[in-house]
């Protein structure tokens, strides 16, 4: 039986097709989605149209879903991209579309609410994501922005037993050599689409070595992708209170168990209670994201 629409769930069904759009799920996926909501036509398409106002169309559109295939190097049809483990080859993110169109309406929509700070990943890899990023930041027009790009630019860090036992088990990603991805790779990454300039700046070191003195001032997006308990906790108490109202935090590894309790027990700790969307869920593995609301 369909529902009913009320101005109770209202309000709840406008979080949802947002969050879905934010998410990056396409107008017939979202409307399948909320069938049963009894949401009629007319409604949903005014809805859609106030969530995705100022997203990207045209060239603008073009040009962004071009690097995107870029990044996940879809360009060209090798018969091998992948090595024996599942890692990509040649491409310059590991993350898949999903989690690259979830950055692409992020941003739009930080743009589009007028949500101030720069743009920050904390784990980056080959760069792909923060390419992305510096991408849309140039499609926009958009010039008083900073793309942070954080990493060690030499792997994970040593499990810290002591202050972190969460992290105990994961010594063999120390160092691992397809993690430990340079500083002059992944600046070399971003010349390649033309993007390497004063709008991107690079922070490299351990991340309690480096974040919590960065000379970052305020914040809209937080992605973080550093896998470990110690990794995500740090990022989260050295820039979270930098994140604006209105900003997104991004967790690429809630699939994790480290990175989920780093985020349940930082989120538990700062009585955070704004609601975790999901974005993709790849096997053992899941991405999700929330918006500041709260405090």
């Amino acid at each position: 039986m369909r529902g009913i629409i009320t101005d109770k769930n209202l309000r709840r069904i406008y979080d949802y097709i947002r969050a879905c759009v934010w998410r990056g799920d396409s107008i017939e996926v979202t409307r399948k989605l909320v069938e049963s909501s009894g949401i009629n036509d007319a409604l949903f398409n005014k809805i859609i149209g106030i969530v995705s106002t100022n997203f990207s169309t045209g060239s603008n559109s073009l040009y962004l879903e071009l690097i995107k295939k870029c990044i996940l190097d879809e360009i060209y049809d090798r018969p091998e991209n992948r090595d024996s483990r599942g890692y990509p080859l040649f491409a310059h993110s590991m993350v898949g579309k999903k989690r690259l169109d979830n950055i692409h309406r992020i941003a739009e929509s930080v743009l589009s609410l007028g949500v101030q700070g720069d743009w920050i990943e904390t784990g980056v890899w080959r760069g792909g994501s923060c390419i992305l990023m510096r991408a849309i930041l140039k499609s926009f027009g958009i010039t008083d922005r900073v793309v942070w790009v954080a990493d060690s630019f030499q792997g994970l860090p040593l499990p810290n037993a002591d202050l972190y036992p969460q992290d105990v088990g994961r010594e063999h990603l120390y160092r691992h050599p397809l993690l430990a991805v340079s500083l002059e790779e992944v600046r070399s990454n971003f010349e390649k689409y033309d993007l390497l300039d004063d709008q991107v700046r690079f922070i490299k070191g351990w991340f309690s070595d480096t974040l919590p003195s960065a000379p970052i001032e305020k914040l809209s997006i937080l992605r973080l992708d550093g896998d470990m308990y110690e990794s995500t906790m740090v990022a989260l108490t050295s820039l979270y209170d930098k994140l604006s109202y209105g900003g997104f935090v991004i967790v690429d590894d809630y699939g994790l168990k480290e990175c989920n309790k780093a985020i349940l027990d930082f989120r538990s700790s700062r009585n955070i209670n704004d609601e975790i969307y999901l974005i993709e869920l790849d096997r053992n593995d899941c991405a999700v994201f929330w918006q500041k609301i709260g405090h």
